[in-house]
């Protein structure tokens, strides 16, 4: 997610060197392979299997992908499906990259440029999508615009002197001031103690560059340095522990740099008492407010989108054209492209319009990779949920990347259709868990949240190779990226099976994946284990090749 559950990846080891049609019947299922037994990966991925490793086959190539590529040798050529629109509600998208530009939806009934809402539906120049953000790039996030808000009305007051249809709100309110306070604080500290390791690093390195003659040099290098001051043996010692995480010192130190570029982001999404969105001049308080944004759906500049863009390519990069990746979907996909998250948490009312907008603008599938732990306004993508389920759009969700078991109340994340810890409001509505690329006991991604109950099924969502911003490619991870997996799957279901409605496409992906019951590593805690089949609703990975064989059956 970019990380859209915004969580910093701090490598915390480092500190320690700071010292001084379709209600039919029940769904026809398939007979699966026994993959509990299934022999452990034992060879490295190679270069071109670690750029691809979600289309592999577990059964063939023991990497837990969705059986892509065998889908597209085995079923496919056999097969044509219909054009079905994708709808990406996310950071933008960077609809000129080259592996993107031609899968991008064209709204039909609009004009290009003419300054008119020629489909009257409210938005003018829609040609691609719409941007609800405007230029807007940073946001708060929702536990500091909850304290902004109510923090006149509440702040230095105990619960008995607020009117009982208050208390709810101020007991949130509360619960965002421990939090943000507690947060804060701790970037500050992370922020002190990687600026003192970088200072160091760089004396360090200079000094020791100085006596080499030379800006990159190897440990082996470095432990030869011959009759050592007592300073440059300080050197020697600090920069060895270095090379524990990076193989040059100047790689070491982008890196750091990086993490402190990331720290002063988070401080700024923590930040009080600024109001990034007044540009855009709407009230986003107000769900009738909607004569805001523009029609620019890459945003104020590529580097904003590169999140979208990243979850874009992996639904539907082109397929077969030598260059960059191969996305999920084939060429009858396009994507509509919603931008409606910042840098930072996204305001409800950016959530509830964009799905509106999807549904009533042709997408049968929706990717919604985003999320927050705090929402004002949580009945209005309620009810855009249940409006989507309503007329058959079946929207992907990212199970978010905290570790959590989202079973847990005290854990639920928003966008959900929870009604409560076991029954939902919608049934066009997946949450996706992410996979690591390495089957076995460490294959569920150590940042990934679960939930018997309210995660559906798992898909790969770590070290994933897509599309980012300005004709390039990136690894990013995440169960953003988990997401898109499935919603390409569901996509193509509803291309070549568009008979199938929405909430049997979520059937048929839940019951089509393969099951698994060996004991999995939990959240990355060595000593939380659990059974894979625990950890979701359906207990299994996704796996396109028996969603169409399923699917097939069921038509």
């Amino acid at each position: 997610m970019h990380s859209i559950f915004k969580k910093i990846s701090l490598v915390l080891s480092i500190t320690a060197f700071i010292v001084g049609c379709d209600t039919p019947s029940a769904l026809v299922t398939v007979v699966e392979a026994n993959v509990d037994s299934n022999p452990l990966k034992i060879a490295p991925l190679t270069e071109v299997q670690e750029k691809s490793w979600g289309a592999k086959d577990l059964i063939k190539d023991t990497i837990p992908g969705m059986s892509i590529e065998k889908t597209y040798t085995e079923i496919l050529p056999k097969k044509s499906g219909v054009q079905t629109i994708v709808a990406v509600i996310d950071s933008g998208i960077d609809i000129n990259h080259e592996d993107l530009k031609n899968a991008i939806w064209t709204n039909p009934k609009e004009i290009p440029g003419n300054g008119k809402d020629d489909d009257n539906n409210g938005y003018i120049d829609d040609i691609h999508g719409w941007n609800f953000l405007g230029d807007v790039e940073t946001e708060q996030l929702e536990l500091a615009r909850i304290i902004d808000r109510y923090d006149t009305e509440f702040k230095g007051k105990t619960i008995a002197q607020i009117p009982a249809n208050k208390r709810s709100t101020f007991l949130m309110y509360q619960k965002a001031r421990a939090e943000r306070t507690e947060k804060y604080e701790e970037l500050l500290g992370y922020k002190q103690e990687y600026t003192q390791i970088l200072r160091q690093v760089k004396i360090s390195h200079a000094a020791v560059s100085k006596k080499l003659g030379k800006e990159t040099y190897t440990p082996k290098e470095l432990r030869a340095i011959q009759n050592p001051t007592e300073e440059m043996q300080n050197h020697i010692a600090f920069l060895s522990q270095m090379f524990q995480f990076e193989d040059t010192i100047p790689s070491f130190i982008k890196n750091i740099e990086e993490t402190l570029e990331q720290i002063e982001g988070q401080l700024k999404n923590y930040g009080l008492q600024v109001n990034y969105r007044s540009i855009l001049g709407d009230n986003p308080y107000d769900i009738t407010d909607t004569s805001y944004g523009n029609n620019n759906v890459i945003g104020p500049k590529p580097e904003v989108a590169r999140h979208g863009t990243h979850v874009g390519g992996i639904i539907a990069a082109q397929r077969n054209n030598g260059i960059g990746m191969d996305g999920v979907a084939n060429s009858n996909i396009k994507l509509m492209v919603l931008r409606a998250v910042p840098n930072g948490d996204e305001y409800d009312k950016d959530i509830a319009l964009a799905i509106r907008y999807a549904v009533d603008n042709g997408a049968k599938v929706i990717n919604t990779s985003f999320g927050k732990y705090y929402a004002q306004n949580p009945e209005w993508v309620y009810e855009a949920i249940q409006y989507a389920a309503k007329n058959d759009v079946l929207i992907v969700n990212a199970a978010g990347n905290e570790g959590l078991n989202l079973d847990d109340p005290s854990n639920r994340v928003y966008p959900n259709d929870q009604l409560d810890t076991t029954s939902e409001m919608s049934d066009t509505f997946l949450t996706i868990g992410a996979l690591n690329d390495t089957y076995g006991s460490e294959m569920v991604a150590s940042f990934s949240n679960y939930g018997k109950s309210n995660v559906d099924i798992f898909a790969p969502g770590e070290h994933i190779w897509s599309t980012t911003p300005n004709n390039t490619y990136e690894f990013l991870g995440g169960t953003s990226m988990a997401a898109p997996n499935v919603a390409g799957i569901a996509a193509m279901l509803r291309s070549y099976y568009p008979r199938l409605k929405a909430k049997r496409i979520k059937q048929i992906i839940i019951n089509s994946g393969l099951s698994i019951t060996n004991s999995v590593i939990v959240a990355g805690d060595q000593t939380k284990r659990a059974k894979f089949n625990e950890l979701s609703k359906s207990g299994k990975i996704a796996n396109m090749y028996n969603a169409f064989k399923l699917a097939e059956i069921n038509n």
